[in-house]
């Protein structure tokens, strides 16, 4: 293939969940730009700062609020918009959050997904679905080597569980409904992305931003963890060469990793001291003594082969310029909070990447 194409995505009626969120957020600008017609389906943002309403997220769409667990609500909503494209986001994506809240979890990923791919059975507007999950669908042995696609899913935590339990949702629709009604469905596994506008819980960045606000260090609860490292634009620039290719051929029509450069997957430590750097003004973590929360892997790499060979994907920024960029976005929110400066930023970082011209 030859890359993003923003002819392609011009015009196009393209429905996100999840648009209220980090991912979703930045999903919705990258579309804007390239002039696709939007639609967004999602529940309130649920933080404060939130970027949906530091970059004016519901100025870019056809913004509707609902729960992806409603699925009568969710399905007036797509026949109402028509899309052609659907990228499915909602979810509940916080690994200590589903120890907290593990049916809630179950309702969203599993249910909200099977709810999602019901409401486009019988869409004659559809034409293609990407679903994104997580690099956490697979039964994690703490392998050195990156998971491929037909690698066996699995899940320790109710979030891993459900997001690999949302795999086997989507490959039954596909193949019991959607593929015979000439709708071509894939999933899309990406994590561990950073970016501006990130403030949830219990993740390194937004954590970051939070106590150097404050005045303090840092903690980092699992700094040995190796993680997949990228850019928030450089998986949603996958997804959208996903659905592209999706598009012209059902060939598509399966699991996908993007993940980033084996050499940008480290332990969360060197991530914490990029960013204390960038960030300056004597920032630094510090790391917990004891017991320090539930389970979580200490070990895990996808093997994004197949989307590099296949869909000619690369990932553009390597980790220190995602750390860099990142960071740059969050003092320009702290020193001048929104609008013209920080819609900038964002617009910049979304033309580096996709080779766009700015105005």
């Amino acid at each position: 293939m030859s890359g993003l194409s923003p002819a392609f995505w011009s015009g196009k009626r393209v429905l996100v969940t999840g648009h209220t969120g980090f991912k979703g957020g930045w999903l919705v600008a990258m579309l804007a730009e390239m002039g696709a017609e939007i639609g967004g389906y999602a529940l309130p943002p649920d933080t404060e700062p939130c970027l949906f309403d530091a970059i004016a997220v519901k100025k870019r769409c056809r913004h509707v609020v609902g729960d992806i667990r409603d699925g009568a609500h969710l399905k007036a909503a797509l026949a109402e918009f028509a899309p052609e494209v659907v990228i499915h986001m909602a979810a509940q994506p916080l690994v200590r959050r589903s120890y907290r809240e593990p049916v809630l979890t179950f309702e969203t990923n599993v249910i909200g997904t099977a709810n999602l791919l019901d409401a486009c059975r019988g869409l004659d507007s559809l034409r293609v679905v990407v679903s994104v999950t997580t690099d956490k669908v697979y039964e994690n042995h703490q392998w050195p080597w990156g998971y491929r696609e037909n690698d066996q899913l699995g899940g320790h935590d109710p979030y891993s569980a459900s997001k690999a339990a949302a795999e086997l949702v989507t490959a039954a629709w596909r193949s019991s409904y959607l593929a015979a009604q000439g709708v071509r469905v894939a999933t899309a596994r990406a994590g561990n992305v950073i970016g501006g506008g990130d403030w949830s819980e219990d993740r390194i960045i937004p954590d970051a931003v939070r106590a150097f606000a404050k005045g303090e260090s840092l903690l980092v609860r699992n700094p040995a963890a190796v993680r997949p490292w990228q850019h928030v634009v450089d998986p949603l620039t996958g997804y959208l060469m996903l659905a592209q290719a999706l598009w012209d051929s059902a060939d598509f029509a399966e699991g996908w990793n993007f993940g980033p450069e084996q050499v940008h997957v480290v332990p969360v430590r060197a991530v914490a001291d990029v960013f204390c750097a960038a960030w300056g003004e004597g920032a630094g973590w510090h790391a917990p003594g004891g017991s320090h929360g539930p389970h979580e892997a200490a070990l895990l790499l996808l093997d994004s082969a197949k989307a590099r060979s296949r869909l000619g994907w690369v990932p553009r920024m390597g980790l220190e310029e995602a750390v860099e960029a990142t960071a740059h976005w969050y003092r320009i929110h702290s020193d001048h909070g929104s609008g013209p400066r920080l819609d900038a930023a964002t617009r910049r970082t979304i033309a580096d990447a996709l080779g766009l011209v700015t105005a």
